[in-house]
């Protein structure tokens, strides 16, 4: 019974690991096994030292924005208090949709005025403070460019930054080193750590596809560390990080109010995304991945798989730096970065109530609630693409 059990499983696991999808023709993990410098040569089980690295990257978050991240907020005006709470009212609660204001109005001896401000503040006392958005925004800022710092400090001393090819050359037979190893192990810890505390962090209206995203560049990552691609990894991840953390600092910006600066950073973050994702990526590390590889080891099965999902990244690559060129072209225009579709806080409503209610005595909008984004650029879409 037991061998029969084990049957279907070594089937399972020969399928998982087969060289001839992971590996160019007559080459074995036999032979990644033998001696080499650094950390020898990647290995499927180095993937397991991720999760209590992920952990201790969450804990060290935490710390960070109790210690850090909220000081700093509450050192430029950031008030550390929740929305304007809205009077219990369980006959309003009973209308969450404002369709019989008139009715309503007779019902309770209001005027409609005060009816519209009491669902304003209904729905944005469950609204995440800004003090909460600035917290996550810092941390996410600070590991971004601490990440790109050190990638761009490792990256500068590697052939294959200066001679691409080099990505290629007596490949799969390319060692670890131990700033290679630690670089790939510490982004990958990341992404598993933001997947995890999607869970606990600000609900926005994109979980779900953000939570796929994470799912999606987990996997490129540690797709591309089994099969020994990380040379051309860790210059895919640099490319990326070079924008991100240019889009929290216009966000953290945006939470302090100082909007000039805001509208200033996010326009160089579009021009930074627009000059990687569409000039550097596709003419650089897709020419790589494509045409030199191809010449210089030949394509194999899991070859097919990388560059397909490096394609697909790239078509989200389009449809960002449109969605971002958009964004742009109105803060040219109206001279302000305007809201993001995706926007941290669930309405979008904003702006509509914000005028709704500007002189109204209801209008004690708190100084943390959303309407702090003051219908400016305030969500992340961009952030961990």
């Amino acid at each position: 019974m037991a061998t029969a059990a084990q049957g279907p499983l070594s089937l399972l696991w020969g399928w998982l690991w087969s060289e001839r999808f992971w590996l160019p023709e007559n080459v074995s993990w036999a032979d990644l096994e033998g001696p080499a410098d650094g950390y020898g040569y990647p290995r499927g089980r180095h993937i397991l030292s991720v999760f209590p690295l992920a952990a201790g990257i969450f804990f060290v978050r935490l710390l960070f924005e109790r210690f850090i991240a909220k000081p700093c907020a509450l050192c430029i005006g950031i008030e550390d208090s929740g929305p304007y709470q809205a009077q219990p009212n369980a006959i309003l609660e009973k209308y969450p949709d404002k369709k019989r204001l008139e009715g309503l109005s007779k019902q309770l001896d209001w005027n409609v005025r005060k009816i519209q401000c009491w669902f304003r503040h209904r729905r944005n006392q469950d609204k995440p403070p800004t003090l909460t958005k600035f917290c996550e925004s810092m941390w996410r800022f600070t590991f971004y460019l601490c990440i790109f710092c050190y990638g761009i400090r490792f990256l500068w001393s590697s052939p294959w930054f200066w001679d691409i090819r080099q990505c290629w050359h007596n490949y799969p037979f390319q060692p670890l080193s131990s700033g290679l190893y630690h670089y790939y192990i510490m982004e990958l810890a990341f992404y598993w750590s933001l997947m995890f505390s999607q869970f606990t962090d600000i609900k926005r209206k994109d979980f779900l596809i953000m939570f796929v995203h994470h799912l999606v560049t987990i996997g490129l990552i540690s797709f591309s560390y089994i099969n020994n691609m990380v040379r051309v990894g860790t210059l895919i991840m640099c490319l990326h990080d070079v924008s991100d953390f240019l889009l929290e600092a216009a966000k953290l910006a945006n939470y302090a109010k100082y909007q000039r600066l805001c509208d200033t950073l996010f326009v160089i973050f579009s021009a930074v995304f627009m000059v990687t994702r569409l000039g550097i990526y596709p003419f650089w590390i897709l020419n790589t991945t494509l045409f030199e590889s191809w010449e210089i080891i030949g394509p194999y099965a899991s070859w097919w798989l990388l560059n397909g999902l490096l394609l697909t990244l790239q078509l989200l690559h389009v449809i960002w730096s449109y969605l971002i060129a958009r964004i742009a072209l109105k803060a040219l225009i109206r001279g302000k970065v305007s809201k993001d579709d995706r926007s941290d806080v669930e309405s979008s409503s904003e702006e509509e109530d914000v005028t709704t209610c500007t002189k109204s005595p209801c209008d004690s909008s708190s100084s943390n609630g959303a309407n702090r984004v003051n219908g400016h650029m305030g969500g992340s879409y961009w952030a961990e693409e």
